[in-house]
């Protein structure tokens, strides 16, 4: 018999199905496979769009896609009926921008979205990007056993740290979301300098009900891991509903450690407090209370500490954002007692090099630099902060021009390296070099006189000038037709016009006396007007969009003047023109068309006439 194959080890037989036990027998080949099935689906280094809700579904296939060296998109799922227009919009945004090869979702999810799309009358943009997308069943994907697997670590082909493995958007705080390109790299680097910071380890005990999707809430996904923690995970939506919730979670389980929006501390109080469920609040355990999401007021953090009994000591004020993956700096040490020195109200973010030897010892340098000029700038001046890090993201996916301008920022007449241009603004104050972060430069409302006035300070006497009718973290100022406008949402109730416009006074009049700043317009809005991110952020652009639109939910409007003192007032269905003069106040009726039960102030005599042909 002429065999062909002259190879001892692997011998020709009579039949083929005799070949099966040798292949089985050699060593060399036990890993070695006989057939590989070729699909057109996501292969290492394609990206998919992951549309899961928060939960350990969701972790487990933001992991996975990281072991199979695919670039996830996190993004919360749309209602599949896709009638919510917020959420449309930035599912398309994702889309168009990140091109994905395929999308993750529940079986029940994709039953939806392809009833969906083979309707006649989803004839639009979104329908055409999610047609061509290979969609995956996460049914089919978790829960998996690991001894179900054959895990082989030489085998192993995920991500390398030089690859982009995650693309999280931006909050949107300053303009519309933009997708972040993290490199796996700089995201193990970013928490392993937020580990080190907290001072987290193997017996830490997280809490988190922040957004999974991307920023902070992400990466606390991964810093449990680097840290060897426990985290206790829940949805915002459930926080929202019942704030004291947090609370429970982490008297149950002895939390350690829990990073919160800076509006989490008054929400707690007014609806999560002591007296607001049955199960005793114990939070002896916490050595880091995380505040996020600048500006942080020593005020809030004082009344929290006082009605819960905190441990001073565990406040932590933190800065971060997405461009450095999340973490930048915290103020918090080890052996710190609380005891923040103040500025302006707010507490530091960052604890900066005094010598050589500290600076030497920082992965993360952050400097203060002038905008214009591009140079550092002295200790108790304020301007933009630059980061240079191994934790900074490689760019803006599609957005070349913008992500030099971000990402490439280079000192004046300096070889050092690149730094990131954060777009907020800080300033050094004392010996001890704390940064305060005190706003955004976007937000900062520049007056005829050249002054700046940053608008969350604006915000916040507004809220104080009438805490029991308005929403608190619910409160938009910015620059609207040459003044001040301030939006602020009244909370649920019936309220009469009289209180309307005793609101309006009462908001131009505390800002006045609190900020010295004139408001020119006063807008009382219904609750859930005003534009937020998903962790809580004012989108001050977006409110004046809206408000320039009209497509704000408008209550009460009123507008001030400061020509001889003249207010006029639409209430209903008449305007009311109120001056003061020698003569005393007159009044006089002018008809206007009815607005369907809206109500709409306005106290500028200028812009009458205007006011008139606009209704």
């Amino acid at each position: 018999m002429n065999y062909e194959n002259y190879d001892l080890c692997f011998p020709d037989q009579p039949v083929v199905d005799l070949y099966l036990p040798i292949w089985a027998n050699l060593p060399a080949f036990r890993n070695k496979p006989a057939f590989i099935w070729a699909e057109d689906g996501p292969a290492r280094g394609d990206t998919v769009v992951i549309l899961c809700v928060p939960g350990l579904e969701l972790v487990e296939i933001i992991f996975a896609c990281q072991r199979a060296g695919l670039q996830a998109v996190p993004v919360t799922p749309p209602h599949p009926s896709f009638a919510n227009d917020n959420h449309d919009h930035h599912l398309v945004r994702a889309l168009s921008q990140t091109k994905p090869k395929a999308a993750l979702a529940t079986r029940s999810y994709i039953k939806r979205v392809r009833e969906y799309t083979s309707s006649a009358s989803s004839n639009n943009r979104l329908s055409e990007l999610l047609r061509p997308l290979t969609w995956i069943a996460t049914d089919d994907l978790t829960g998996i056993k690991v001894d179900d697997v054959k895990l082989n670590s030489a085998t192993y082909n995920g991500c390398r740290s030089n690859d982009v493995y995650l693309i999280q958007y931006t909050s949107g705080a300053t303009g519309i979301p933009k997708p972040v390109l993290v490199t796996a790299g700089a995201a193990a680097h970013n928490v392993r300098v937020a580990r080190k910071a907290y001072d987290l380890h193997p017996n830490s005990v997280i809490v988190s009900w922040l957004p999974q999707y991307h920023d902070c809430g992400l990466m606390f996904l991964l810093l449990t891991i680097v840290s060897g923690a426990t985290c206790v995970l829940t949805s915002p939506n459930a926080f929202i509903n019942r704030p004291r919730l947090w609370l429970e979670l982490i008297t149950e389980y002895k939390a350690t450690c829990t990073p919160v929006p800076s509006f989490t501390l008054p929400l707690v109080i007014r609806r999560g407090g002591v007296d607001k469920g049955t199960s005793t609040i114990n939070l002896e355990s916490m050595k880091n209370l995380i505040i996020i999401n600048e500006p942080i007021y020593k005020s809030s953090i004082e009344e929290f500490v006082h009605v819960f009994g905190l441990i001073p000591s565990s406040i932590s004020p933190s800065y971060g954002l997405a461009e450095n993956c999340t973490f930048v700096s915290t103020a918090w040490r080890s052996k710190n007692n609380g005891n923040f020195p103040i500025h302006k109200n707010l507490l530091p973010s960052a604890k900066l090099p005094c010598c050589r030897e500290e600076l030497m010892e920082e992965e993360i340098e952050i400097l203060v630099v002038n905008e214009e000029t591009h140079e550092p700038i002295d200790d108790g001046i304020e301007g933009e902060i630059w980061i240079s890090s191994p934790s900074n993201a490689s760019g803006y996916l599609g957005h070349p021009s913008l992500t030099r301008e971000t990402f490439n920022g280079r000192l004046s007449n300096k070889l050092a390296g690149f730094f990131v241009r954060t777009g907020d603004r800080g300033i050094v104050i004392g010996k001890q070099r704390y940064l305060y972060v005190t706003g955004r430069a976007s937000d900062i409302i520049k007056r005829a006189d050249g002054i700046e006035i940053h608008p969350h300070y604006v915000e916040t006497s507004a809220y104080n000038s009438c805490r029991e009718m308005l929403r608190a973290g619910c409160i938009a100022a910015f620059e609207y037709s040459g003044a001040i406008a301030v939006v602020a949402e009244l909370q649920k109730g019936e309220t009469d016009g009289m209180s309307l416009v005793k609101i309006c006074e009462g908001i131009r009049n505390g800002v006045l006396n609190d900020e010295k700043v004139e408001v020119g317009e006063v807008i009382l809005v219904k609750s859930g007007s005003v534009p937020k991110t998903t962790s809580g952020k004012i989108q001050r652009w977006a409110a004046k969009y809206k408000l320039e639109t009209k497509e704000m939910n408008v209550v009460m409007k009123m507008e001030f003047g400061d020509i001889n003192g003249c207010r006029s007032t639409l209430f209903k269905d008449h305007i009311t023109h109120e001056k003061n003069g020698k003569e005393g106040k007159k009044k006089i009726e002018v008809n206007a068309e009815k607005r369907q039960g809206i109500f709409v102030a306005t106290a500028n005599t200028r812009n009458h006439l205007s006011l008139l042909s606009s209704l």
